[in-house]
């Protein structure tokens, strides 16, 4: 059976990245996205496009965590030494063996660098082969057309749409795209697909 257990340390790490517990003191190496680069927020759901909301964004995600509902990485580019965003586990429904990955979000210089798959296949591997999950789901603004692609470069399965389904933090309605790998999915093809691109 599924444990997963949000007091653990967990580290996840590659030749390439490293993801580890996001903690409040991590908030130093995320404020410059949120000074000089609000743009990377304009689909979030929760922007933290500035001091103030970077620290309400790191507030909320080790709030969820203590609450078991999400576990937050902050991502390591091992590549020049440099934190790069954030990502996390989420939705995290052990009587169904499920999870949802997403809260990602990566600074310009790392984006379309090879840094997201990286940290995708090490969510993966982690939640299908150490947990046993038999999902792993994935959401997004359905007009999210880069976050859309990256996903089904991964192997994601394009599901639906949520018509409206969650409200921004400007009051908007928000339409989201579902996607997602299953455990069959992933010991059958992605799981050595993506270590090849890796």
């Amino acid at each position: 059976m599924t444990r997963f257990d949000t007091s653990e340390h967990i580290v996840l790490e590659n030749d390439r990245v490293i993801l580890r517990p996001l903690e409040e003191a991590d908030i130093m190496h995320l404020l410059p996205f949120a000074e000089n680069e609000p743009e990377l927020w304009h689909y979030s759901l929760q922007a933290a496009g500035s001091p103030e909301k970077m620290k309400h964004y790191l507030q909320t995600a080790l709030e969820k965590k203590a609450s078991g509902d999400s576990y937050p990485f902050i991502v390591f580019d091992k590549r020049n030494g440099k934190y790069g965003g954030c990502t996390r586990f989420y939705d995290i429904q052990e009587t169904h063996d499920t999870v949802q990955v997403g809260y990602t979000w990566y600074g310009k210089a790392f984006q379309r660098t090879g840094l997201n798959g990286n940290c995708k296949f090490l969510m993966l591997e982690y939640a299908f082969d150490t947990l046993g999950m038999q999902r792993v789901e994935f959401r997004a603004d359905a007009l999210n057309q880069r976050s859309i692609s990256a996903m089904i470069g991964i192997g994601c399965t394009q599901e639906g749409i949520l018509r409206q389904n969650v409200s921004t933090d400007i009051g908007q309605r928000r339409d989201s795209i579902v996607l997602s790998i299953l455990q069959d999915d992933w010991v059958g093809s992605i799981k050595a697909q993506l270590s090849k691109r890796l």
